[in-house]
């Protein structure tokens, strides 16, 4: 069964773009090489909550939960981890 990986990005303009850019570009051939594939990455929002404002929205289908797990839980995820985690607010959910 598919499972989804949907994340709301706050960005802090003052650490500015430049890791979590270079994030994004590492980021990308990971999650398809597990075999996921991005539905949505966009920073054209428009917030119906005042709470809940991101600059940057991202929908990844796997085509598993294992898949998903597997993917985050890589050696290579793992070495890049950290420059998404340094530069932005990333709350994520699967469902």
């Amino acid at each position: 069964m598919c499972c989804y990986f949907l994340v709301d990005t706050y960005i802090d303009e003052e650490r500015g773009r430049g890791m979590y850019d270079d994030y994004i570009r590492k980021v990308k051939p990971i999650v398809e090489s597990f075999g996921g594939e991005y539905l949505v990455r966009t920073e054209n929002i428009s917030s119906l909550h005042p709470k809940r404002d991101p600059q940057r929205v991202i929908i990844i289908r796997f085509p598993s939960r294992q898949a998903l797990d597997d993917c985050f839980a890589s050696e290579s995820y793992q070495k890049i981890m950290h420059e998404r985690i340094d530069s932005v607010d990333a709350r994520a959910i699967i469902v």
